[in-house]
């Protein structure tokens, strides 16, 4: 092997961006203690606090808050004030990491990156042999961290932007439309249009057991399960009822068959149904996503240890990936016999497709 002369400067600065990346894992560590403890909640409602104030309030131990309070502070996610010791979570933080139901919350974020790290070991060994994992086989945290994560954005922009922006379909669903949802997982996006559109008939399906009986159970807690119910099914085996609309949240990249699973799904619409697409918003290249997509550091991970395994872990394993862009789906719907493929609504980590024959 060739010596290669080693700029040191520049080996200065992959040092100190590793340093800053293993800062940042090691936060999001830190984010989820004080999410369990109540500790940013505290700290939201209280004001400026010690360390001890902030340990009475939550029932915690004060020498452990201080250095927690410390690290929080080192990151900037709070502030310190030497003169009066007291340290102060600003709204705008509070806004991201106090409050689940703003839009700008990302705490699931961090608790996705748990599951991720509890994944390592199964994921290298899929690296090795280039089989798939399937979805029910991961870490628990990540079925709940992709809730939380994807969660935000649903509250915030499905009942508001993007059912206003689908052509015809929020006229439907106030009427009275019967909508599948298939990777409904724990069924957030299903009770929240149930919520919004009481005259409307929902039936989200998944593969992953537990998964629908936290989303039986969800839909009970809402008071909406008298039009809203969940079964155990996948991707082109459930029943083909005619819908108005059958809805992927975040799951149509992770199908081992999407161009089969879009031909299912058109067979299943009733005559001017839509199918509707909720992905990862992504640019249509890899360099200009790199350049442009902020949040494609995070996608390209979670599709690593989350989406590719499990479209290899089932039949044909297309392995489109989180970070697919319109240009792939699109020609994948039209390969299902979608003609009328429209981007319709975006958010800063979604894109929203409307596909009709």
């Amino acid at each position: 092997m060739t010596a290669v002369e080693l700029d040191l400067e520049k080996v200065g600065a992959v040092a100190q961006q590793v340093v800053g990346l293993a800062t940042g894992a090691a936060t999001s560590a830190m984010i989820l203690v004080g999410d369990r403890l109540g500790l940013y909640a505290a700290l939201a409602a209280e004001g400026a606090v010690t360390p001890q104030r902030l340990a009475d309030t939550t029932g915690t131990a004060e020498r452990y808050v201080r250095e927690w309070l410390a690290q929080q502070a080192a990151v900037g996610l709070v502030t310190y004030d030497p003169e009066s010791g007291t340290f102060t979570l600003p709204p705008e933080t509070a806004a991201v990491l106090a409050i689940d139901d703003s839009p700008a919350a990302m705490t699931g974020m961090c608790v996705l990156t748990e599951g991720l790290f509890r994944d390592i070991g199964p994921l290298v060994e899929a690296f090795r042999t280039g089989q798939g994992i399937p979805w029910g086989d991961h870490d628990p945290a990540v079925f709940r961290g992709t809730e939380r994560s994807f969660g935000a954005m649903y509250r915030a922009s499905l009942v508001s932007e993007w059912v206003p922006a689908l052509d015809g379909v929020a006229e439907k669903l106030e009427a009275g439309a019967l909508v599948a949802d298939v990777g409904t997982g724990y069924g957030l996006p299903v009770i929240l249009l149930a919520q919004a559109f009481p005259r409307s008939q929902f039936v989200g399906y998944d593969l992953h057991a537990p998964s629908i009986e936290v989303a039986r159970q969800r839909a009970k807690e809402a008071g909406v399960a008298d039009r809203v119910r969940f079964e155990v099914n996948y991707c082109q085996g459930y029943p083909q009822e005619g819908y108005d609309v059958i809805t992927f949240f975040d799951a149509f990249h992770d199908l081992g068959d999407p161009v089969g699973s879009g031909a299912y799904a058109r067979h299943a619409l009733a005559p001017g149904g839509s199918l509707v697409l909720v992905e990862g918003r992504a640019e249509d290249d890899l360099a200009t996503n790199l350049a442009e997509n902020p949040v494609a550091p995070f996608g390209y991970a979670a599709s690593t240890f989350l989406c590719v395994g499990n479209s290899l872990s089932q039949p044909v394993g297309t392995a489109l990936g989180a970070q697919a862009g319109l240009k792939r789906l699109r020609e994948v719907l039209e390969q299902a016999g979608f003609s009328d493929v429209r981007h319709v609504a975006d958010s800063m980590i979604n894109m929203v497709v409307q596909a009709r024959v």
